[in-house]
């Protein structure tokens, strides 16, 4: 146990650490192989997504450092938190091949090969030709860079082959091309006819290498040679505050000038033409500062996350969801949630009450409105289309579409425009704050009164990541909830700061960036005086991420006074969770496993009248300060209970649960002498044995965790 030095640990170490731990996913040899090579994928995936942000924005703190009048946090010291992130990426880049490595020779034992360019036979050849003549080569624009006055624009999620070209009886005459690789349009995976018993699969990029005759023989060269590399770049939008441009059109100008944003990561292929980097270096005004990383032959790592499912002779063992239990047997979500509060789980439980809900408010003669925000929707959204058929059934629709939801902007500003050509009401969101709740309502005129209905989620509308994604939602007609619900919708149709006085005004559910904050720290000190009163008290969390620096202060106050602090926090983690002051030891722990943990749940034990909220909203100063989010009290009691248990199970995990210590060195949970207990897993058994209590019984692993805690619950409940 190590000593504070710092109040917190730097965000962006703790960010990485979180990605240490996907990574150390894909070494975990217990992992099915494809899904190990998805988690290559997540990884290398996030790492880009952190560039583009984080790496970007500290560099414009460096930049902008000696410009007072920039309206900027800065942090302490980002050039050391650059250095620091530099020699932590080039670390977990070695880890990355080495895992990268063993996992190609795990596929060669399955008869699985990634063949390149040189490794092709005879028929392999002949089809690699034709499916470049036929299906790639109308795709490819080369460019013969020496050329080209000014450099082209390289596009940030691209990968680009960078060619010399020569003539073997002249080695000193040679240029310099650039070819994009289009996986975008033809896929980054061919299967190639393969000898019996062997699947074989060749990469794009080395499709077109096989045909670099067939590109720049005209030219007069014979002699080919190149080698993968990719930039990333600064990904942060700039809304500059002409009154008299629209959020649409800030958007798209910030779109067009994303292209344009500086390179934060140059990575390539180390065994590159000397000759051939400098050139790039130089037209691109790079410099050793730049994050240049030497690494394989591969890259964009990314498209692995769809690395070809038939290949593999053992599928994947993921479970299918199964419908709630209060809906398996009623033929309209709708009357079971007039009647009573329904909890989801998901990827545990169907998403499809929450589509058949807005389904069946689309045609319900007696629904006059309805109204949802919307963050990152899916590819063909289910949502999208019963929002549309409702308007086309006279219904008035309002949808509150988040243009700045980051990566998902130009998605969301073409569902603007289908939305509006339907009819439907769409608002872009609200200045200075983006909006992050997940909220929906629905009004339903019957008998001369209006009833309202709907939804707070701590996930998206977003019927694809539901899959993969463990959220709640809250299907209700609690009268006070949609009382709330609607004041948010009325403040987010006409924001202005007075309006803010309707987020104010709410009573049940707690908004930012108005309220939170301050409730959060009411709660937190009330039961730093039960421990000072000697009573039992109890602070339980679960959330993506833990970063604001007030409420870890003020965590910090109640383990010094004897709260009991349980953490689960699966990314970012700045709190130091170990001090010897601490009267109690701080359990924190991060689960990262085959489902991505995206709950937010807040438990406070509130003198033995317990208080539990589902939320949007992370622990954040963004979230909390700068963005539009709900956070929902439950107030059924068996809701709450189903909700403790599943965060009892969680706070149980031994496989998958990492201890998240001062040094963040991502040290598994031990089994021990117990049970091993894998909480998704776990989290499955418990809510499908529910579909027929009277039938089912628990199964041994979870009754043992419910045995494990029964004690405390005996005291919680005697408090």
């Amino acid at each position: 146990m190590t000593e504070m030095k710092r109040k917190t640990i730097g965000r962006d170490i703790s960010w990485l650490s979180f990605n240490a731990r996907v990574l150390q996913e894909a070494a975990d040899s217990s992992v099915p192989l494809r899904e190990r090579i998805r988690f290559l994928g997540i990884f290398s995936n996030n790492l880009d997504e952190f560039f583009r942000v984080r790496v970007a924005t500290l560099k414009r703190m460096i930049e902008f450092s000696s410009k007072p009048a920039l309206n900027m946090h800065l942090e302490q010291d980002p050039g050391m938190i650059l250095e620091q992130i530099q020699f932590t990426n080039l670390r977990q880049q070695n880890e990355f091949n080495r895992i990268w490595e063993e996992i190609q020779r795990e596929m060669a034992k399955e008869k699985i090969f990634l063949v390149n360019e040189k490794q092709l036979n005879k028929e392999q050849k002949l089809f690699v030709q034709s499916y470049f003549e036929e299906e790639v080569h109308s795709n490819l624009i080369p460019l013969m860079i020496e050329s080209i006055p000014q450099f082209p624009y390289l596009r940030d999620k691209s990968i680009y082959l960078g060619v010399v070209l020569s003539k073997k009886d002249s080695a000193y005459k040679q240029k310099y091309a650039l070819v994009e690789v289009p996986s975008k349009r033809n896929g980054r995976f061919k299967l190639l006819p393969s000898p019996p018993g062997e699947q074989h699969i060749i990469l794009l990029e080395d499709v077109i290498r096989f045909n670099l005759p067939a590109i720049f023989s005209y030219f007069g060269y014979d002699k080919y040679d190149s080698w993968i590399f990719k930039v990333t770049k600064d990904a942060e939008i700039d809304m500059d505050n002409d009154i008299s441009t629209n959020i649409v059109q800030k958007i798209e100008k910030g779109l067009r000038n994303r292209r344009k944003g500086k390179p934060v990561r140059f990575v390539y292929d180390k065994e590159i033409d000397a000759g051939l980097l400098e050139y790039l270096m130089r037209r691109m005004n790079l410099t050793k500062r730049d994050n240049l990383i030497p690494g394989g032959r591969i890259h964009n790592f990314k498209h692995f996350m769809d690395f070809p499912d038939n290949v593999f002779a053992k599928k994947n063992p993921r479970k299918k969801p199964f419908q709630h239990p209060l809906l398996a047997n009623t033929s309209r979500v709708s009357d079971t949630v007039l009647q009573k509060d329904v909890m989801l789980h998901f990827p545990y439980h169907s998403y499809n009450p929450v589509i058949d809900i807005l389904r069946e408010s689309a045609i319900d003669p007696d629904v006059i409105a309805i109204k949802t925000t919307c963050y990152r929707l899916a590819p063909n959204s289910k949502i999208v289309n019963a929002l549309i058929n409702a308007v086309r059934n006279g219904k008035q629709v309002t949808v509150i579409l988040e243009l700045r939801a980051r990566f998902e902007e130009e998605a969301n500003l073409e569902w603007k425009e289908l939305l509006e050509e339907e009819g439907v009401k769409v608002v872009t969101g609200v200045q200075n704050m983006k909006v992050h709740a997940k909220i929906c309502l629905i009004k339903k005129r019957l008998e001369n009164r209006t009833i309202n209905y709907g939804f707070v989620s701590t996930g998206n509308l977003n019927e694809k990541t539901a899959t993969i994604y463990g959220d709640h939602c809250l299907l209700t007609a609690n009268r006070s909830i949609m009382a709330d619900v609607n004041r948010i919708f009325n403040y987010l149709e006409k924001p202005s700061r007075e309006g803010l006085q309707l987020l104010k005004n709410c009573r049940t559910l707690i908004p930012c960036p108005v309220s939170l904050r301050k409730e959060l720290m009411k709660m937190i000190a009330r039961e730093i005086k039960c421990a000072k009163q000697h009573k039992h008290a109890g602070i339980y969390l679960k959330m993506n991420s833990l970063s604001d620096e007030e409420l870890i202060e003020k965590l910090y106050e109640a383990a010094r006074e004897g709260v009991e602090i349980k953490l689960i926090v699966r990314g970012i983690f700045c709190m130091y969770s170990q001090n010897k002051r601490f009267t109690k030891p701080i359990q924190a722990i991060s689960i990262v496993d085959e489902y991505l943990e995206h709950a937010r749940v807040f438990t406070f034990h509130n003198g033995g009248k317990q208080k539990v909220y589902i939320s949007s909203a992370d622990w954040m100063v963004r979230n909390l300060d700068h963005r539009v989010e709900v956070t929902c009290p439950i107030l059924d009691k068996s809701i709450q209970q189903g909700l403790k248990t599943i965060f009892d199970i969680q706070l149980s995990d031994n496989v998958k649960a990492r201890i998240l210590n001062n040094e963040l060195n991502n040290e598994y949970v031990q089994p021990g002498k117990n049970k091993k207990v894998r909480s998704q897993v776990e989290i499955y058994n418990y809510l499908y044995n529910l579909l027929k209590p009277s039938v089912k019984k628990p199964e041994p692993v979870i009754e043992a965790v419910l045995n494990q805690n029964a004690g405390e619950k005996e005291t919680l409940n005697n408090q």
